[in-house]
């Protein structure tokens, strides 16, 4: 680690990849490089491709960021990498990645952890085939009613997710799912306000942002994430602050629970009766401009230069070696265990 005063730290920040988000990942790992270079640190920004170990082990940065989104960035592989070449990075650990990633197994986690989540059920493509789609529709529509949401089991950016309100737009919506993962998620769709909570860990300790409210004239789906004018967003929310206090908890147990480290986004929606319902959980969320995480942070009243900082300067602190122990196992991952 580059420690004197001549050198300032050295910090690489992973963009790219050949995921669906690649050109989401990408706009955000320059603007956060852009951003802490604005604050005195070395920045470099690396895509992932043939040349990257060999580039890490050369370049031996103090920490590396990863900023890739998709099965690549989020799935604990590049994570597993990183560990395996003793490079400190920024972000939670391999095996509680691959537990967020797959979304049917956190909201497993967290509804034993007394976390509200919608009724669902998943469908991998092999069966859908297998079992024809008018006896699945038929059987998905009696068990959850409608409306339902389609989306892929793992995945980010909405790529991949339809409301369907109508049984007979189920099976395209399927089909329209497959093209991004092999495994559907089909939760029933929850009425009310949607929002997104980052939790960012200070000196150790999570804390929950304000949460921002996501207003749309239509689906959150990627058109309405990343092209401006689509999507109002409201950062705080306009609720109570009773509501507001409900989802930061919701949002703060989502990263304790399922082992999550530095930084995460929990998106929920908070209906009219109070109740918080979680639907997911991004252990790499986006730092675009019209990015969720950033609106929260400027709605605390912190500059994105001054949380960036802190961020990365905590975690060169604290974290030490990126071989730090990693628990087995969260308290309700062991008792979703227990009962399979």
């Amino acid at each position: 680690m580059n420690t004197s005063q001549e050198q300032s730290p050295t910090v690489v920040i992973l963009a790219g990849g050949l995921s669906h988000e690649r050109d989401v990942s990408i706009r955000s790992g320059r603007r956060v490089a852009e951003i802490l270079r604005s604050q005195g640190f070395t920045t470099r920004v690396m895509d992932v491709d043939g040349q990257l170990i060999s580039k890490l082990e050369q370049y031996r940065p103090d920490l590396v960021w990863p900023l890739l989104h998709g099965s690549t960035g989020e799935d604990g592989s590049i994570r597993d990498i990183l560990e395996l070449l003793e490079l400190p990075y920024l972000g939670t650990r391999p095996k509680a990645s691959r537990v967020a990633w797959n979304k049917p197994v956190a909201k497993a986690v967290l509804s034993a952890a007394g976390v509200s989540t919608p009724k669902y059920v998943t469908l991998p493509q092999s069966l859908f085939r297998e079992l024809g789609a008018g006896p699945v529709m038929d059987a998905i529509a009696d068990k959850l009613g409608l409306p339902l949401v389609v989306k892929p089991a793992t995945g980010g950016s909405a790529l991949g997710v339809t409301l369907v309100t109508d049984k007979a737009r189920l099976a395209q919506a399927l089909v329209d799912c497959f093209a991004y993962g092999e495994l559907a998620l089909i939760e029933q769709a929850v009425s009310g306000t949607e929002l997104a909570i980052t939790v960012i860990d200070t000196d150790g300790t999570p804390r929950a942002l304000p949460a921002v409210e996501i207003v749309t004239d239509g689906p959150y789906d990627f058109d309405a994430r990343y092209n401006p004018g689509r999507t109002q967003y409201f950062a705080p929310a306009r609720l109570s602050a009773n509501q507001l206090e409900a989802a930061q908890r919701a949002a703060l147990t989502a990263h304790r629970e399922l082992g999550l480290r530095h930084i995460s986004r929990t998106d929920m929606i908070i209906s009219d009766d109070g109740t918080v319902w979680f639907l997911e959980v991004n252990v790499a969320p986006g730092m675009t401009e019209t990015s969720l995480v950033p609106q929260g942070i400027l709605a605390e009243g912190t500059t994105l230069a001054q949380a960036y900082t802190k961020l990365v300067t905590d975690v060169l602190t604290h974290s030490g070696s990126a071989t730090e122990p990693e628990l087995d196992e969260t308290p309700a991952l062991a008792t979703i265990a227990e009962q399979d």
